[in-house]
């Protein structure tokens, strides 16, 4: 395909990776009750269907992500395989941190649909380990968080020199790029302060968007030699 067919495409998955990401993030009630064990539980309990949902839209996500990255890897192979190696391996890194972390979903459904094999447990302890499972996610986020924006770096640097596309764009790419590692590196180091420092770097975060409607909308520039 050409750079214009394969950007278009790029855009066209990025689009909808992204909107899905968002609704995993908002669109679902909150199911962590912090120092709620009990609370926590009822929330996955009383709506177990939307929670599994939840789930779903988070493994649909990270595939998303590899498929864009595949067909951002041919639209870059040709303008610096150094970078687009690198990129390619940040994410690959970052999705398979993020589907671990995804695991420890499946927790609160063993316990919720395995009550009998729990049974040397009390309601309280199970409660606990509901709990425990949903910080331990949060906790674990910060990782994947991480690799969210060291990819955007060899990103933005092949959007500057591939001469596709406005520069601004790939300055853009990297602006996002620290606010997630910003945000992945105080969650590890501080993370009582972590959701000071996340809107701090929300504003950040839309530095990603500017390139997705260019790539679905413009394409890019045929390569000059």
């Amino acid at each position: 395909m050409s750079p214009m067919k394969v950007a278009r495409t790029a855009g066209a998955v990025y689009l909808v990776f992204s909107i899905i990401a968002v609704i995993g993030e908002f669109a679902f009630p909150g199911f962590w009750k912090p120092g709620d064990p009990a609370g926590t539980a009822g929330a996955i309990a009383g709506a177990e269907s939307a929670y599994r949902w939840s789930v779903l839209t988070s493994f649909v996500t990270v595939v998303l992500h590899l498929v864009l990255m595949a067909i951002l890897y041919e639209l870059f192979i040709d303008v610096d395989r150094r970078h687009t190696v690198l990129m390619t391996l940040f994410v690959a890194v970052g999705v398979a941190a993020a589907l671990s972390n995804l695991m420890v979903s499946f927790v609160p459904l063993v316990i919720v649909d395995n009550a009998t094999v729990f049974s040397s447990f009390t309601q309280a302890q199970r409660d606990v380990l509901t709990l425990g499972a949903l910080e331990w996610r949060r906790a674990g986020a910060a990782v994947p968080m991480s690799f969210w924006g060291f990819w955007l770096f060899p990103f933005g640097t092949l959007v500057i020199r591939s001469r596709m596309f406005p520069r601004i764009l790939g300055v853009l790419l990297m602006i996002a790029g620290v606010g997630y590692l910003v945000t992945g590196f105080s969650n590890i180091v501080f993370p009582e302060h972590r959701q000071l420092v996340g809107k701090w770097m929300m504003p950040l975060y839309f530095g990603e968007i500017p390139i997705v409607f260019w790539l679905l909308i413009k394409g890019a520039r045929e390569r000059r030699a």
